[in-house]
């Protein structure tokens, strides 16, 4: 045997160990995160499976089957009011071909009498309300509701006022700051530091590689949340790529990378609490809570509830 190796293959075991045994016992290193809820139930634009997404009755439905997160997108009027939802071109949503921003808020058209479901294709859902409404009337009306408010675009003046809004109704510990851009995230973060975050594509990324480098029980984690697709509702429910083969392959390795028992654990005994989304059926209900998922979001609260009571409440990481 090389000197070389002599010395390397003891060092790696040790570090192999080490990686290991903290992975398993995190708390020896970090303090784990204290959080102001848990989200076992979330509801996808309000529930987009059982009434109009993103509007009013669409929320009260949800706090019907007690929600415990409403998940919702934001963008900016042209007069500067914040409202929810989730395209910024009003096309798929009202079938008026122009941009939220182009429009003053009492300008803005009803939705459509009825709209697909995104993550349950052939599906559609209806409502009696097909108004579009603003974030401040949210905050109103479900004053300690937790909220997942993710901002897709960098948009300072849009980040400003939610971060204001969130202040003003004293709800820092409750609304989460979600997006899929870091360089969002990082105004996001510098608007309202006191708000919760989710993991943006890249930071998730970032964790997977650490995790399977054995570098992740060393390294402190800003976020509390992640909030993750499950890998199993590709080419099933969501389609990421047009084309059918990428689709399979991305389930095939997303599944492999994502669905690791082992760092859900980790990160939920960090105080890191896991939300995938957007789960229909009660086959992946299961399949996130048997992976150790904190909970789930969902177009059909409806039936994640009917789960719930049906399963009794899931067990937490310890």
């Amino acid at each position: 045997m090389s000197p070389l190796l002599y010395y390397a293959l003891p060092a790696l075991s040790s570090y192999v160990m080490l990686s290991i045994f903290f992975l398993r016992r995190p708390r020896l290193l970090h303090t784990p995160w204290v959080s102001a809820f848990c989200p076992r139930l979330g509801a996808h634009r309000g529930g987009s499976g059982e009434r109009l997404e993103n509007t009013m009755e669409a929320m009260e439905n949800a706090m019907a089957q007690r929600a415990d997160l409403l998940e919702l997108d934001c963008q900016l009027t042209r007069d500067g009011v914040v409202v929810v939802s989730h395209d910024k071109n009003l096309s798929r949503q009202s079938g008026v071909n122009r941009d939220v921003g182009s429009l003053d808020f009492e300008e803005l058209p009803l939705y459509k009498e009825e709209l697909e479901v995104y993550f349950s294709p052939g599906h559609f859902a209806r409502g009696s309300d097909r108004h579009m409404v603003r974030l401040e009337d949210m905050f109103r009306r479900f004053p300690r509701t937790p909220m997942s408010v993710e901002v897709k675009e960098q948009n300072e003046e849009l980040i400003c006022k939610i971060a204001g809004l969130v202040r003003h109704y004293e709800r820092d510990e409750i609304t989460i700051w979600a997006s899929g851009k870091s360089s969002v995230m990082k105004k996001c973060k510098a608007a309202n530091p006191n708000m919760p975050t989710a993991f943006t594509k890249s930071r998730g990324f970032w964790v997977l590689l650490l995790y399977y480098l054995g570098l992740l029980p060393f390294i402190s984690i800003p976020e509390r949340f992640l909030i993750s697709f499950l890998p199993t509702i590709i080419n099933r429910t969501y389609f990421p790529f047009s084309c059918s083969g990428l689709n399979q392959l991305a389930a095939v390795v997303s599944k492999w990378l994502i669905m690791r028992k082992s760092l859900i654990q980790h990160l939920e005994q960090r105080g890191v609490q896991v939300v995938f989304w957007c789960l229909n059926e009660e086959s992946d209900f299961e399949v996130a809570f048997r992976l150790g998922a904190t909970g789930i979001i969902t177009d059909y609260p409806t039936a994640l509830r009917r789960y719930l009571d049906n399963h009794g409440p899931p067990a937490l990481a310890s």
